[in-house]
């Protein structure tokens, strides 16, 4: 795995650009939230109710197909 739940947001997007639509398709539209600069991707989630397991596998397939 690539991307992991203790990956920053603003990391993830900035080295693999494609995860912004996996992290818009999971309802984190707050790409642009002052929160997304310091929250790594699994707080994000919890934040959000977002199934954490689901929502990492889907970003580490969108980095394998890029």
């Amino acid at each position: 795995m690539v991307i992991t739940g203790e990956t920053g947001i603003k990391e993830c997007v900035q080295k693999y650009p494609k995860t912004a639509a996996v992290f818009m398709e999971f309802g984190m539209g707050c790409l642009g939230c002052a929160a997304a600069h310091f929250e790594n991707i699994e707080q994000g989630a919890v934040v959000h109710g977002i199934d954490v397991p689901a929502l990492l596998e889907a970003l580490n397939k969108a980095v394998e197909q890029a």
